[in-house]
């Protein structure tokens, strides 16, 4: 069996838990195993009923009252628990900060290891091959991972596509599960500006770089992504000088992005951005320079004056939309 965690506020998905369950899916196929999704709650959850609409073998509700706000002790309590009741083979997990909270703390409990922010996979004689990412992804390792199940695995954003996971009718199962003493007290959930977006659930994103010269030159970014219904991001060298807030900052000390359609408007394409958005579905790129990296990675190119090219991609994007 495959568990797979569903993150969710007040019942409220986290989109990337989708992108979990099209792993385990993918996974189960290729070494003959089921898959099966764990939502922690307090008991009645909406949520219950949506993901039991997946292809899985059953959604089990990990039930207790203190689970209700998030912990990593109750959390803790409540995986340990469902693990050893269900004996699972692999441990899937989307690579979120909450994860990163709990889950090497699970595995720590049970005398395993966790592959972290994976990429891929491939499946040899029976096991996985991972593959992650090092030195700010300028080299791709392989490994595996050896000793007893459970293997505890957790993919990064835009590793796998949320809606292609495959729709079916799963039976759910509820196991109390007993938390113990909560060593701290969850203070209310840190409210971002009223102006702030959450990137990594954009499905469009038109990005800027250096190219675009000036702070005033990013109202004619904002009018493609008006134009597009995309979310407008930057580089780093944008959000350092303040033209950008810094939660619109995309790359290694950013956000990690996988929207549908990507739009790098002089964008050169260093490594520590790239890393941030090159799993995205389409990459179109924007630049001056035909030697930039960004076309590397870019599934269509157009070498030219950004302040030339923009204008015409909004009046022909207007008219397709009539």
């Amino acid at each position: 069996m495959i568990l797979v965690f569903i993150e969710h506020k007040n019942c409220v998905l986290n989109k990337t838990s989708l992108e979990a369950i099209a792993a385990a899916q993918a996974i189960g196929k290729d070494l003959g195993l089921k898959a099966a999704a764990v939502i922690p709650c307090t008991g009645e959850c909406p949520l219950v009923q949506e993901i039991a609409g997946y292809d899985l073998e059953k959604v089990i509700v990990a039930k207790s009252d203190k689970l209700g706000t998030y912990t990593p002790d109750a959390y803790a309590d409540a995986w340990e628990q469902v693990i050893k009741a269900t004996n699972p083979q692999y441990v899937v997990m989307s690579h979120t900060y909450q994860v990163r909270d709990f889950a090497p703390k699970v595995a720590a409990r049970l005398g395993r290891e966790l592959v972290g922010d994976v990429i891929r996979y491939k499946a040899e004689g029976g096991k996985l091959v991972l593959t992650r990412r090092i030195f700010l992804g300028k080299l791709d390792a392989d490994l595996t991972v050896g000793g007893d199940a459970p293997y505890f695995v957790t993919f990064q954003s835009g590793a796998f596509r949320g809606d292609s996971a495959a729709k079916g009718s799963a039976a759910v199962e509820t196991i109390d599960v007993n938390v113990g003493d909560i060593r701290m007290t969850a203070e209310e959930p840190f409210q971002e500006a009223k102006a702030s977006v959450d990137l990594t659930k954009s499905e469009v994103i038109v990005a800027v770089g250096r190219g675009i010269k000036s702070q005033e030159n990013l109202a004619l970014a904002q009018q493609l992504a008006d134009a597009l219904g995309a979310d407008l991001a930057a580089s780093r060298p944008i959000c350092d000088s303040e033209w950008l807030p810094i939660d619109r900052q995309i790359g290694s000390s950013g956000q990690t992005v996988a929207p549908k359609l990507y739009v790098a408007l002089g964008i050169s394409g260093a490594i520590q951005h790239i890393v941030g958005m090159k799993n995205s579905g389409t990459i179109v790129a924007i630049n001056k320079d035909g030697e930039a990296p960004i076309f590397d990675i870019a599934d269509y190119g157009i070498v030219g004056d950004l302040f030339e090219a923009v204008p015409v991609l909004i009046e022909e994007i207007k008219k397709v939309k009539g």
